[in-house]
């Protein structure tokens, strides 16, 4: 007998729809998809429908085009970061067999991303998070992923050596925190989320330590929010970078960049 689940149907849409899935025919569609059974396909239905994040019932999501692996409890990388992504590689391109980054990496997305489109690029990544640091080394080699607080994480031969330190660092403000949607509140860590009281204190200390690790005309790409741009690039400014901002209102993503001397 066969062991495949049941096709689409308007009951799971609706089962779905009344738990506030927005695109509940396309994660209907994606469910059916992934499960091997209709009992495994009820259990994916049942924890989507309690909440947890799709991605992290699918165990994957889809970034720049490539399935990146996702556990749960770690950060699902958004649709907005590619926005970064995209920016991290057209600067990555300007180097030779660049050295990067990956910092506060969560899953190692953006990691991933660029060691894929950039020719002869060594992509590292890092987090504080051991159970985000264990999902990254699915996405990249293991060896590449490193635990441990921002730079104390890096290997010491990466000093001065990074062509593009790429840092999508929590920038929630910490009041603002409770009126994050249910499936991030409740189902990413806090320590991927909260960015303290004006969301900007861990992207302080990133840009502060980067001038250390970047190479000579080497860039810091942090993603941010419009409102908070300002802060951000004038903290670069301040540690010695040429900044500037870019966006993509379509995605509602910005991101600042920050260049070293050369």
């Amino acid at each position: 007998m066969s062991t495949l689940p049941s096709p689409v149907t308007p009951a799971l849409v609706a089962r779905l729809r009344a738990a506030g899935c927005v695109y509940a025919e396309e994660e209907a569609d994606l469910l059916v998809g992934a499960a091997t059974s209709d009992a495994e396909l009820e259990a994916m239905v049942r924890r989507r429908v309690e909440g947890l994040p799709l991605e992290q019932v699918l165990g994957w999501a889809l970034f720049c085009g490539l399935r990146i692996a996702v556990e749960p409890g770690v950060f699902v990388p958004r649709r907005r970061s590619e926005f970064l992504a995209r920016r991290a590689v057209a600067v990555a391109r300007r180097h030779r067999a660049p050295v990067v980054v990956d910092l506060c990496c969560g899953t190692g997305a953006i990691g991933a991303v660029l060691a894929a489109e950039v020719d002869g690029a060594e992509a590292h990544a890092a987090d504080i998070d051991p159970v985000a640091v264990a999902c990254a080394r699915r996405n990249l080699p293991a060896d590449r992923v490193h635990g441990g607080d921002l730079f104390d994480a890096l290997p010491p031969g990466l000093r001065g050596r990074v062509a593009v330190l790429v840092a999508n660092a929590p920038y929630v403000p910490t009041a603002e925190l409770e009126f994050m949607p249910a499936d991030a509140r409740l189902h990413e860590a806090v320590i991927a989320l909260d960015g303290g009281p004006d969301g900007l204190d861990v992207q302080r200390r990133v840009i502060a330590g980067a001038p250390r690790w970047l190479a000579p005309g080497g860039s810091l790409l942090i993603e941010t929010s419009a409102r908070q741009a300002a802060g951000t690039a004038a903290a670069m400014r301040a540690a010695g970078m040429v900044a500037h901002t870019t966006g993509d209102p379509d995605l509602d993503a910005t991101v600042v960049i920050g260049t070293a001397p050369a």
